[in-house]
């Protein structure tokens, strides 16, 4: 997933997701599709960084069908079930790469970023995110 010498940013698309009312509660794989857009077109321009997004629940289906987005770069992970439990492992994996200077966590989940502490990622709230694409 990683290669020599690049940032590695780990998003909880959920946690992304949720943390705007815009009506995602009735279309998840739609409310993904529009996040996963965003999100490739952020790859493009960070040439040292990877970006992995983590699907869970209904939101897996917005990477399958006629309306799935051209995804690039992106790297997705569809969780096969807790989307922490990925997260929590893809960032350790992450972490552990010798030539990986910096890991970070998008999510404002109190639970996971106490999972993730000790891998020594960073955790950044979704706000961090959604300035950068907006």
């Amino acid at each position: 997933m990683t290669t020599a010498h690049r940032q590695v940013i780990v998003v909880d698309a959920a946690n992304v997701i949720g943390s705007r009312p815009d009506g995602w509660w009735r279309d998840r794989p739609g409310a993904a599709r529009r996040l996963l857009t965003k999100l490739a077109v952020l790859q493009q321009h960070l040439d040292d960084t990877d970006i992995i997004v983590i699907l869970e629940g209904a939101a897996r289906a917005a990477v399958s069908g006629p309306d799935a987005p051209d995804t690039g770069e992106l790297s997705v992970v569809l969780a096969p079930g807790s989307g922490d439990d990925t997260i929590a492992a893809i960032t350790a994996e992450s972490a552990a790469q010798p030539n990986t200077p910096e890991v970070t966590v998008v999510t404002a989940d109190r639970g996971l970023r106490q999972r993730i502490e000790p891998t020594g990622a960073t955790p950044v709230g979704t706000r961090w995110l959604l300035d950068q694409l907006d």
